[in-house]
């Protein structure tokens, strides 16, 4: 399955993790993410989204501030909101859902998880990039070494600052891939140390853009 020139795709995902735009994926027929055995999490100000979920089918999302909820699964791992393979609130989902794009495992390089994903990792297998320019190539490495970067020295970093999730992990990897791919168009030689160090602080700053008015609103 076509996936996009890798730079637009990478791109267009960064943007859309500042904004509530959420990300444009080609699902077709697929509803694999709605059958792994995810849970969701839905914002306090997600009004009309919270109205239409069934109060039983929701919990307090731990850890978060109070009206944050949280959507579990069925024992099949479905979401109690597809129905006949469908998305019954599909105009007001979440935005977690909104914002989901499997195409981050293959531009990482991380696997979907456990056996409970099994459905996203036969449908991500399938996703091709093109690779039109040199550019866009030399992105997907750094990428690749950024999520393995984060994976193998977790410890070099402040206590939770590295997700245990491989979404979230992915996600991660491809806000602060930019240490590694500047480094290396620049031919320069970074210790270990240095690379933590700008990792949190492109992090921060991504962050930053995440919850800055003008950022949602471009």
């Amino acid at each position: 399955m076509p996936a996009g020139d890798f730079s637009s795709w990478l791109r267009n995902f960064r943007e859309g993790q500042k904004s509530d735009a959420g990300a444009e994926v080609p699902c077709g027929e697929c509803f694999a993410c709605c059958s792994s055995s995810y849970f969701i999490h839905v914002r306090a100000d997600e009004v009309q989204t919270l109205s239409i979920i069934p109060k039983e089918l929701l919990f307090p999302a731990p850890g978060l501030a109070v009206g944050n909820m949280v959507l579990g699964f069925d024992e099949e791992g479905r979401c109690p909101m597809l129905i006949q393979n469908k998305c019954s609130i599909y105009d007001h989902r979440p935005l977690t859902c909104r914002s989901y794009d499997c195409r981050i495992f293959p531009a990482t390089g991380i696997d979907a998880d456990d056996d409970a994903k099994r459905l996203i990792s036969d449908q991500i297998e399938r996703w091709k990039f093109r690779f039109p320019e040199e550019s866009d190539h030399k992105q997907l490495v750094a990428c690749q070494k950024t999520a393995r970067f984060l994976h193998t020295h977790d410890s070099a970093f402040p206590a939770k600052t590295i997700p245990r999730n491989s979404t979230q992990l992915a996600v991660l990897a491809l806000k602060v891939y930019k240490v590694l791919y500047n480094s290396e168009k620049m031919g320069s030689e970074i210790s270990e140390a240095e690379i933590v160090l700008k990792i949190l602080e492109v992090k921060e700053e991504f962050e930053a853009k995440r919850n800055s008015p003008k950022d949602q609103s471009s």
